[in-house]
């Protein structure tokens, strides 16, 4: 016995399931493929049995159009079962929390990030009941930020830059500047991005030079001098610091690199006091094969 109309509105379909076809090609003038059989299946979808689901990272975000969740999915490489699990996380979060949300999904692989980016379509052809398109952050759409002054302008990002490009062939260009960069930020925040970009770097050269770059970084958080220069703020100090520290960081990516290091290359470099040419030496020191490398093209 039907009691309502909304039970009459969806049992007439389980009566006659060839109706629902027909009314996609009559009623909604949407193409559907001639069915061959049809099942009624059970409408309980009650998960009785709790299923762990987690995202990597949930934030509430309130704006003035609005409150949004991020859904935020690191990814290493292909997962089609991604493909099932991200609009089902989606969809519940909406239910759970009434707010909008958006997957954001973060990569070190352009094959992963050009997966990813695949608009999830879920329906007929042509008609979808469910698109999911996830926000895609990788290589190919995150700068390469390896000048220091760029760095300093936004340390956050370039830490972004090194961790995204951290499997990549320009990862080690990134590190110099960036630790420079990361002397203008408190010593707690500067520990935390140096665990989190070592995590990310796959060459073993690139780590061995971070791993030496975040000894530096210490030693300039302790080191009472350094300090007092970087909280007054002294221009002429700091300019003056930052040239210094700029060529001896030169000189030990060479050491640290088992080149050796003439003393007219110390000399040239120690005596520099342009600090763009020093920053393009920094730069050459990375993957010279010799100290005179450094001066290839010519500078100061």
């Amino acid at each position: 016995m039907v009691g309502s109309s909304h039970e009459a509105l969806h049992r007439v379909f389980q009566k006659d399931p060839a109706l629902l076809t027909r009314a996609f090609q009559k009623v909604l003038r949407v193409p559907f493929p001639e069915p061959r059989d049809f099942a009624v299946l059970n409408a309980d979808v009650t998960e009785i049995e709790p299923v762990e689901r987690r995202v990597d990272t949930l934030m509430r975000v309130e704006t003035d159009h609005g409150a949004y969740l991020l859904v935020v999915e690191a990814q290493g490489k292909k997962d089609e079962r991604k493909r099932g699990s991200w609009p089902y996380y989606l969809a519940y979060l909406y239910e759970k929390y009434r707010c909008e949300p958006v997957l954001v999904v973060i990569t070190q692989n352009s094959t992963t990030a050009r997966w990813a980016a695949q608009p999830i379509r879920r329906g007929l052809p042509g008609w979808d009941s469910l698109m999911v398109r996830p926000l895609v952050i990788g290589p190919d759409n995150v700068p390469v930020i390896a000048s220091e002054r760029e760095a300093e302008r936004d340390v956050p990002l370039a830490v972004l830059s090194a961790m995204t490009h951290g499997r990549g062939a320009q990862a080690a260009a990134i590190l110099e500047p960036l630790a420079f960069a990361l002397r203008t930020v408190d010593g707690d925040t500067a520990a935390v991005f140096g665990q989190l970009i070592e995590s990310c770097l796959a060459d073993s050269r690139a780590k061995e030079i971070w791993r030496n770059l975040m000894s530096e970084i210490r030693y300039f958080f302790n080191n009472p001098v350094a300090e007092k220069v970087r909280e007054e703020g002294r221009v002429e100090g700091r300019e003056e610091g930052r040239l210094e520290d700029r060529a001896e960081m030169t000189l030990r990516i060479l050491e640290w690199r088992s080149i050796p290091v003439p003393d007219a290359v110390r000399e040239r470099v120690l005596g520099c006091s342009d600090l763009d040419q020093l920053e393009v030496w920094a730069h050459r020191a990375v993957t010279a094969e010799r100290a005179e490398d450094l001066f290839a093209g010519g500078g100061a």
